[in-house]
């Protein structure tokens, strides 16, 4: 049962949107009625709390993963073109200000 129920949990991506308080309360419904030892119930919510984390963590990743590939697929601008842009208007400006100045 106890196995069955790891299964259930991990499956998908849902094991990366639990949280310790709900990895808490599955915890306790399963020691109330037996199914599970303090010790094993310790262990299950250490498991449960280390795998959501490393899910969660690949699931930041990815996402890293595929908004820099779209955004290289569009061809957009980076924060450094656009000063560098700025930086030249600037200067552009700077420089007729100061040939209509003479």
């Amino acid at each position: 049962m106890k196995e069955t129920l790891r299964n259930i949990v991990h499956a998908g991506l849902g094991v990366a949107f639990l949280t310790k308080e709900k990895i808490e309360e599955i915890k306790n419904e399963l020691l109330a009625k037996g199914r599970l030892s303090q010790e094993e119930g310790k262990q299950f919510v250490d498991d449960l709390v280390n795998r959501s984390e490393k899910a969660k963590e690949q699931l930041n990743q990815w996402v890293d993963k595929k908004v820099a590939e779209r955004l290289d697929r569009l061809n957009l601008a980076s924060k450094d073109e656009i000063a560098a842009l700025r930086a030249t208007i600037e200067d552009l400006r700077k420089d007729i200000a100061t040939r209509e100045d003479r």
